[in-house]
């Protein structure tokens, strides 16, 4: 069964995806939202790659250098044998500053023998939209565009340069190394450059992962599914992506292909709740100063669902005719037309996470009060919206309806504001805005809740499921052990359970009726039967869910009904920090004394 086997590494800056044959198949550079270089991942043919080829008598395994994100990719035959380390560099040079170039190194460490190898260097710039040129040049390849001889990419190596470019084969005695920059490089490249790197990027990664919470049982993945969520930041402004891919169907074959290299403002609240939870305050206060600039920005503006990494408000949605698609599903984008969608949930995410800011991040007195001014602008736009109808979290393209879930979610965003007013003494916006939230939550109990079923449905005017609705009790809008709630539950249940996995809704939307699994709505079951005290259900599932990773442990957007298979963009932020939060509930702690641990 075809797999997304891939692994991740990266820097904070941007990430690659490789194989577990070793083959670097996506990486956009030098940002995470670059056009591509290597691309097979969308087109077998034209999007290039970077790997090593071997004989067919060596067995190949891979797994993480322990708790870091450095892949480790290992070639074994009865003779010969050597490991693949590869890695993007990333260390603190400075309480404020980390090192973290557009490059990937790749190690070769031979174990066993003389291993013959061919390289197969093939990047393809732009996308493949562009025909490359080789050059050696002194002590580097240099691959540029035809067109623009100023896109260009470094790879520097100690092998042959002139057998790397033909492919021809080489005999390994003694380890090796490549390294592909963006920028020519204005240091001495040689191995014990290239060892240096490696050891300083592997203490970083395990010293992040030492900050964090350790658990009894799971914690490996738990791990997996951090160095995950961090390698989804963008350091340069804080942003959080939901995944480093663009247009890996959510079934294979069909329409439903997206870019998500870009930061939903709901995605990335859900993060925040997560890192934190972790001990991850580092990163979480980052991405608190990317939603403070957005603000600053658009304070006479409407907040949009999601932003580039940089904070861009325009993420005009386009398509590649030139690529085939993963297993030939068309079309690939690139951009994301949602951006300027009506999502009257938006701003409850939003609001939750400024919630957060106030307790565990405050600012100057400036800076609040002007955060202030803003809150003051996102509640008129909440109060002034909430009625309508919307295109709800699962953003429909053709369709407005009167999504529960969506009021809901406007319910939290006064409910937060009020109690942000609260801590700034603000008693008048306090009580009026209290005054307002239970106004929403009064309509929704009415409207929301279907008597004739005996549950909280998808949309005012309709009888559907909706696993969102899971998360009515993670807002705090109703207690866990509300009788409405366990109705909704098991009603939910009921109706979008199948074949151990979750739909998302099952009503038809603008592509036809889903055919494939959410993740996020399977461990949203999950955490959800936990708190209704169906919890040996729960752990049953949630093993389950444990098999169906890949075999590094990473969770793509989706997963087929009956194969199992990944589908969707990879690795999702949504997945993985939905694992931490599910894995948390069954395992217990580890308690270490604050002597202990630096």
């Amino acid at each position: 069964m075809n797999n997304l086997d891939y692994g991740i590494i990266g820097n904070c800056r941007t990430a690659a995806l490789i194989s577990k044959e070793g083959s670097i198949d996506w990486f956009c550079f030098p940002d995470f939202d670059s056009p591509s270089i290597f691309a097979k991942l969308l087109d077998k043919e034209k999007g290039g790659s970077f790997h090593l080829e071997v004989a067919d008598d060596y067995k190949i395994t891979q797994k993480y250098n322990g708790h870091t994100n450095i892949l480790m990719t290992k070639f074994e035959s009865p003779e010969h044998g050597f490991i693949l380390f590869d890695f993007m560099p990333r260390y603190r040079t400075s309480d404020l500053r980390h090192y973290m170039p557009p490059e990937i190194h790749r190690y070769i460490r031979v174990f066993k023998g003389s291993p013959t190898v061919r390289v197969v260097y093939d990047p393809r710039i732009n996308y493949a939209r562009e025909e490359v040129r080789h050059e050696i040049v002194g002590n580097y390849i240099k691959t540029h565009s035809v067109e623009d001889s100023e896109d260009k990419v470094y790879l520097y190596t100690s092998l042959d340069m002139q057998k790397v470019l033909k492919s021809e084969e080489v005999v390994i005695t003694d380890h090796q190394f490549f390294v592909l920059s963006y920028n020519q490089k204005l240091v001495t490249i040689d191995l014990n450059r290239v060892m240096l790197e490696f050891e300083r990027t592997k203490v970083y990664w395990l010293n992040f992962v030492n900050r964090s919470r350790d658990y009894v049982q799971y914690d490996d993945m738990i791990k997996r599914s951090l160095l995950v969520l961090k390698l989804l930041s963008y350091q340069e402004s804080g942003a959080m992506l939901a995944a480093i891919t663009t247009s890996l169907p959510e079934t294979i074959g069909e329409t439903r292909n997206w870019d998500y290299r870009y930061c939903w403002l709901r995605d990335a609240s859900m993060s925040i709740d997560t890192l934190l939870f972790m001990k991850q305050k580092s990163a979480a206060n980052r991405f608190i100063g990317f939603i403070k600039r957005i603000l600053k920005s658009s304070r006479d503006e409407p907040i949009q669902i999601m932003y580039g990494i940089r904070g861009e408000k325009d993420l005009t949605e386009e398509i590649l005719p030139h690529l085939s698609g993963y297993e030939n599903s068309h079309p690939v984008r690139i951009g994301n037309a949602a951006y300027h969608q009506e999502q009257n949930d938006s701003i409850g995410y939003l609001l939750d996470v400024i919630y957060k800011y106030y307790l565990y991040f405050p600012g100057t007195l400036d800076e609040i009060e002007e955060i202030w001014e803003i809150i003051k602008n996102l509640v008129r736009a909440v109060l002034s919206s909430w009625k309508k109808p919307d295109r709800s979290i699962w953003e429909y393209r053709t369709k407005k309806q009167h999504f529960v879930f969506s009021k809901v979610m406007s319910w939290v965003a006064v409910d937060r504001a009020s109690l942000i007013a609260e801590l700034l003494q603000r008693d008048y916006y306090a009580t009026e805005w209290r005054k307002e939230a239970d106004i929403i939550k009064k309509e929704v109990h009415e409207k929301g809740w279907n008597e004739e079923l005996q549950t909280f449905t998808q949309a005012y005017d309709n009888s559907d499921a909706d696993s969102s609705l899971l998360l009515m009790y993670f807002y705090d809008f109703i207690d866990a052990g509300d009788d409405r709630f366990v109705k909704t539950v098991k009603y939910i249940r009921e109706n979008l359970f199948h074949e151990g996995l979750m739909y998302r809704y099952k009503a038809e939307d603008d592509f036809g009726v889903p055919t494939s699994s959410f993740t996020i709505c399977t461990f949203w079951l999950i955490d959800a039967l936990y708190m209704i005290g169906e919890k040996e259900e729960a752990r049953e599932l949630f093993e389950n869910m444990i098999s169906y990773s890949n075999h590094l442990g990473l969770y793509s957007e989706d997963l087929d009904f009956d194969t199992k298979r990944q589908l969707g963009n990879f690795p999702q932020a949504y997945s993985h920090l939905a694992f931490i939060n599910t894995a948390a509930l069954f395992s217990e702690e580890k308690k270490l004394s604050k002597f202990i641990r630096p």
